[in-house]
């Protein structure tokens, strides 16, 4: 039995799915984990497709490939593919990955706390993970720099009027609006699809309304919204919900103002939410950041100090979460298979 592709990977999920792929991947070229993934995205986006639409994976499915690192300081390096684009940095992922190398042998465990360095697109990742009996328990990373772009701006959303917004960076760009600006929307799982809607048309109408730049990635934009909002939970100090683009958006067609719900607490989502509260001045440098998601999962961040985008100022943000392993997955791709960039239907899927 021949196939025309047979990858290796692991399944986790930290609320929403992500996968880690570990073999079955021919040579990246690139002089950076950043060069691989732009050689990726223009030479083998196939690859992406089949991994994460179905039959493989559905519209929150996230997924990882582990390369050869390029840094001398790094021991593994990662590019992060999701439905819509290739991210520079995510912090779900990178605790998945994580997870996987260690508690797969693939890096040596150290316990109670192993060290290592990842590269990732954005750059080098320094980790911290607490691990007991052979578990990885928590992974702690230190992330690229976060910063505010847009403080309290209003944005004219067409179907929901006048919407106050902040936008931040993460690792990627988020805007972000309080969920008390719709009546009757909370933040829980059977509000989903409401939640979609909404939070798909704020991120159209930032994404026409409010510029963003970052000098070290050119042409990123804003591609993630967030819904955010005071918990119950006295575990929690606040509680999020972001929304992935899972297609194309269409002003003129109804059936595409939707998405996926990241089913995590977000971990670059909760660095750009950090970087925001921190340009407001609501949250200090070194005090613990307890985010919420929508399955009530809790990441915890903190800003350990201030820094420099360019001109533009920022913070230097960690982030501690847990993964799970859950499944151990050989994906092949028939030769006689009709849909080898996989399928979307509209019936879950933007």
């Amino acid at each position: 039995m021949t196939f025309k592709r047979t990858i290796h990977a692991i399944d986790t999920h930290g609320g929403t799915p992500m996968r880690v792929v570990t073999g079955g991947i021919p040579h990246i070229p690139g002089n950076t984990v950043y060069d691989k993934m732009k050689w990726l995205e223009s030479n083998d986006d196939q690859l992406r497709k089949l991994l994460l639409r179905e039959p493989r994976g559905y519209p929150a499915h996230c997924c990882n490939i582990i390369v050869p690192p390029t840094h001398p300081e790094a021991d593994a390096g990662y590019i992060i593919l999701e439905q819509i684009e290739y991210p520079m940095m995510s912090g779900g992922n990178t605790i998945s990955v994580v997870t996987v190398l260690l508690e797969m042998g693939m890096l040596p465990m150290k316990e109670p706390v192993t060290e290592l360095v990842l590269e990732a697109p954005a750059g080098l990742i320094r980790i911290k993970a607490e691990c007991k009996d052979g578990k990885v328990k928590t992974v702690t990373f230190k992330n690229v720099p976060a910063f505010a772009v847009h403080l309290d701006a209003v944005i004219d959303v067409p179907h929901l009027g006048k919407v106050t917004v902040d936008v931040g960076w993460g690792g990627m760009f988020y805007v972000i609006a309080d969920v008390r600006q719709f009546r009757g929307l909370e933040l829980i799982p059977g509000h989903g699809r409401e939640i979609t809607r909404i939070s798909s048309m704020i991120r159209e109408a930032a994404i026409e309304q409010l510029p963003v730049a970052h000098p070290e990635y050119p042409g990123v934009g804003i591609t993630v919204s967030q819904l955010s909002g005071p918990t119950e939970d006295l575990n929690a100090d606040w509680k999020n919900v972001v929304t992935m683009s899972s297609g194309t958006f269409s002003w003129d067609d109804p059936a595409t103002w939707t998405g996926a719900i990241d089913r995590c607490p977000c971990g670059t989502g909760t660095c750009a939410k950090m970087a925001v509260l921190h340009a407001k001045g609501e949250l200090p440098l070194n005090q613990d950041f307890r985010h919420q998601g929508i399955v009530d999962t809790v990441y915890t961040g903190r800003l350990i100090e201030e820094a420099h985008i360019g001109v533009r100022p920022a913070v230097v943000p960690t982030l501690s979460g847990t993964s799970w392993i859950f499944g151990l997955n050989t994906i092949v791709l028939d030769n006689d298979d009709p849909f080898p960039e996989g399928f979307t239907v509209g019936d879950i899927w933007a």
